[in-house]
């Protein structure tokens, strides 16, 4: 363990072992055969108690004279490392220094977060490099001796450049062993290769030029590229590019990419969603071709590890990807873009709990980057950073295109529908005139609805009886495609009961709304419309989100209807109606973020139309026309609703104005939780200074989930520097049962 320092001279490795969550580095004796073989970042093999296991190197420190025990004894001499993997690092010296970051920020064991640095695959070793026989013509071989049959193979095979043993042998038509004779007559060469397994092959790339930038836009390129004409010895200061929907952020990117390749630097691209990085990957590829690599969970091992070492080795400078795309091992980082930087996707829900916007911040300041942020709504902690000096802000007011202009917004009183029509019909009559109206000019519509399923719950009319999830105690969602109800909590399902389960009644019903019933009704009004759905139900294969998108963006879909995954970053010149079905359904939620959240996705909504030379409607259809987050989302008049926002912010001391910590306890007995997290509880008040704020014990929002009782306290400190003692003593001080799961959730982005 740390500490036991061995009496020899040489180095000591510091190392976080594979498999264990002590948040102890355990230090071992680096043998003289592996001085130079052996560094921050290596993973090694030692022996650990009595298993043979693998960890990598955190720190390395020079040996020193150990003091002897208590008992006189001279002390135990350090088990040495058994071997070193490869010859590199496999996580460079920056990253790991961010590991250790996280691992005090986020209150998290340093083998977590080391091991949120690499990808699975990588980290399990379960993948490797594909090797496969290469045939290519040789250029200038005399054929004189061949037969014209192999003249004619060995010209399809220089015509197409050369190929795989195997795709050569299919496509035209001849055998291995005819290419051997071919390798044997010198006019082609049959070699080893590495193949790449690559996420986009066979998709077409067309390259693209950089656009011409308006007075705006250069304005913004050059604060970034000049690190914000700030002391050139200090790291540059975030951007944050505060763009209204459609105003050229993309372009803004690509240009502050391309400068920094020129300068022989890389760059990391977050999006927020899976489904943003297919079209976001096409036009980055597009300008910067095989520089690109993509990391997500939607690949499989095999990508994921190809691509991992491309970027490792080098040939791939410019990567893009989600939140875990943060932690690419891009040497001589220049820029990182974190798109749409509001977006809570960025926050990760395991250990450590990691939000990756933050840490792109920071490891742009640790490796002397520059960074933009870029949001056509940002985070009110990122738009306060801005306004007190700690950002630069740089403004895009209108959009890039000549002939767009902001979209027409109307507000739908769906009280005033209800009353005028007597029923509560999901489709206002105006809305359903605007999708009309546009089918029949060949323009297409996009309809949001942040609640994927056919309906929200399954109730009996006769006792009042709900469908309810026994392991999360939450309603069953009703999925019609499948005629079944599912938790979505725990993915639970189960056949829909012909009669209720309480009092034998026939005739339960479905209640609320979900996508699924949209498309239904939708279907049904507009027999003629070609009608797609994109949630998590419709895009669980591979390259389903890339599939809908290009469907779309083809024409070959009229109506979209989807979840978020429709409401950022998506760029389609002929969408020019937009419908918002339950608008103020976020507003309901019992978090202070309620009406941020609400302001962004109704905004992020309404950019998705008329980014072309046809103006573009939104329809926003709520039962709160007056609440604020709804009226300031007709203008998107951010500056206005974050000042309203961040006074009331303020008085009650929620962040940004303070740092909000989550701890939550989670077992099976649900007086034990309690219990227990009572006792932590009182040991954070003994330790925390006045400032800091402390919750009682109370059960969370979803107070069972997945059979597990779930209790919680929110901390609130002018810093996390404040609450971190406070916390590690408390939680040192008592043990945690194996049947028990504690959480720690680190600038928690909600409270229910």
């Amino acid at each position: 363990m740390s500490g036991k320092v061995c009496a020899m001279g040489g180095k000591v490795a510091k190392i976080a072992i594979d498999g264990t969550s002590s948040g102890v580095l355990f230090d071992y004796a680096v043998p003289d055969s592996l001085a130079d073989k052996c560094g921050i970042g290596f993973r090694v093999r030692v022996e650990f108690g009595r298993r043979k296991a693998t960890g990598y190197v955190v720190d390395m420190a020079e040996a020193a004279e150990a003091p002897r025990t208590a008992d006189g004894k001279p002390p135990r001499k350090l088990k040495p490392i058994e071997g070193v993997d490869g010859d590199r690092s496999v996580i460079l010296p920056p990253l790991m220094r961010l590991a250790r970051w996280m691992a005090r920020y986020y209150i998290a064991p340093i083998e977590r977060c080391v091991q949120t640095l690499l990808p699975s695959p990588v980290r399990s070793g379960r993948s490797r490099e594909v090797v496969r026989l290469y045939v290519e013509a040789v250029e200038g071989a005399k054929d004189d001796a061949l037969t014209p049959r192999q003249k004619t193979l060995l010209a399809d095979i220089a015509r197409v450049g050369g190929g795989w043993l195997q795709q050569v042998v299919a496509e035209f038509k001849c055998t291995p062993d005819t290419l051997r004779r071919l390798e044997k007559a010198g006019v082609v060469t049959i070699e080893a290769r590495e193949r790449r397994r690559d996420p986009f092959a066979g998709r077409r790339v067309v390259p693209s030029k950089p656009l011409p930038l308006n007075d705006e836009q250069k304005a913004a390129l050059d604060l970034v590229l000049s690190g914000n004409a700030g002391d050139a010895k200090a790291p540059p200061k975030p951007v944050l590019l505060f763009g209204v929907t459609g105003s050229g952020k993309t372009e803004v990117y690509l240009q502050s990419i391309a400068a920094m390749l020129a300068q022989g630097r890389g760059a990391i691209v977050l999006v927020p969603e899976i489904a943003l990085t297919p079209q976001t990957v096409q036009r980055f590829a597009s300008r910067f071709g095989e520089s690109i690599a993509v990391l997500h969970s939607a690949l499989s091992d095999g990508e994921r590890f190809d691509e991992w070492r491309r970027i490792r080795e080098g040939k791939a400078r410019v990567v893009v990807g989600p939140r875990s795309a943060v932690f690419a091992p891009v040497e001589n980082l220049g820029l990182i873009v974190v798109d749409e930087e509001h977006e809570p996707s960025y926050k990760q829900d395991e250990s450590p709990r990691y939000n990756a916007r933050d840490v792109a911040v920071m490891r742009a300041h640790l490796e002397g980057a520059s960074i933009i942020l870029g949001s056509a709504t940002p985070s009110l902690e990122s738009w306060n950073n801005a306004q007190i000096g700690k950002y630069v802000l740089a403004r895009l007011s209108r959009r890039a295109a000549a002939d767009a202009c902001m979209p027409l917004v109307h507000i739908i009183d769906m009280r005033r529908e209800v009353a005028e029509t007597g029923k509560g019909g999901l489709f206002s009559r105006a809305l359903m005139d605007a999708i009309h109206d546009r089918l029949s000019r060949g323009e297409q519509t996009l309809l949001f609805l942040n609640r994927r399923g056919y309906a929200t719950s399954l109730v009996c009319q006769s006792c009042g009886y709900v469908a309810t999830c026994d392991a999360c105690e939450i309603p069953f969602t009703y999925h019609k495609r499948d005629d079944c109800l599912r938790c979505h909590i725990c993915g639970t399902w189960r056949h829909v009961p012909a009669v209720c389960p309480s009092c034998g009644e026939p005739g339960c019903k479905c209640l609320g709304t979900g996508t699924q019933r949209i498309e239904e009704i939708v279907s049904k009004c507009f027999p003629h419309a070609r009608v797609a759905r994109m949630d998590a139900d419709s895009t669980s294969r591979k390259f389903s989100h890339d599939d809908i998108l290009g469907d779309f963006k083809a024409g070959r879909t009229d109506i979209l209807i989807g979840t978020q995954m429709i409401a950022k970053g998506l760029h389609f010149p002929n969408v020019t109606l937009a419908g918002i079905m339950m608008a103020d359904s976020s507003l309901r939620i019992p978090d202070f973020r309620a009406g941020e959240r609400t302001f962004q996705l109704l905004a992020q909504v309404s950019g998705r139309t008329g980014r072309g030379a046809i103006a573009g409607e939104v329809f926003v259809q709520t039962f709160s026309p007056e609440h604020p987050a709804v009226q300031m989302a007709r203008t998107e008049n951010f500056a206005d609703f974050a000042k309203g926002e961040l006074a009331s912010r303020r008085e009650l001391g929620y962040p940004p104005f303070s740092h909000l910590a989550r701890i939550a306890l989670h077992g099976p007995d649900e007086g034990d939780v309690a219990s227990l997290l009572g006792r932590i509880a009182a040991a954070i008040r003994a330790k925390a200074p006045k400032d800091v704020r402390i919750s009682d014990v109370v059960p969370s929002s979803l107070a069972k989930a997945c059979d597990q009782y779930r209790y919680e306290i929110i901390m609130r400190a002018p810093s996390v520097a404040r609450m971190e003692p406070a916390i590690t003593s408390a939680i040192s001080s008592v043990r945690v049962p194996d049947r028990m799961r504690l959480a720690i959730d680190i600038d928690a982005i909600s409270v229910c």
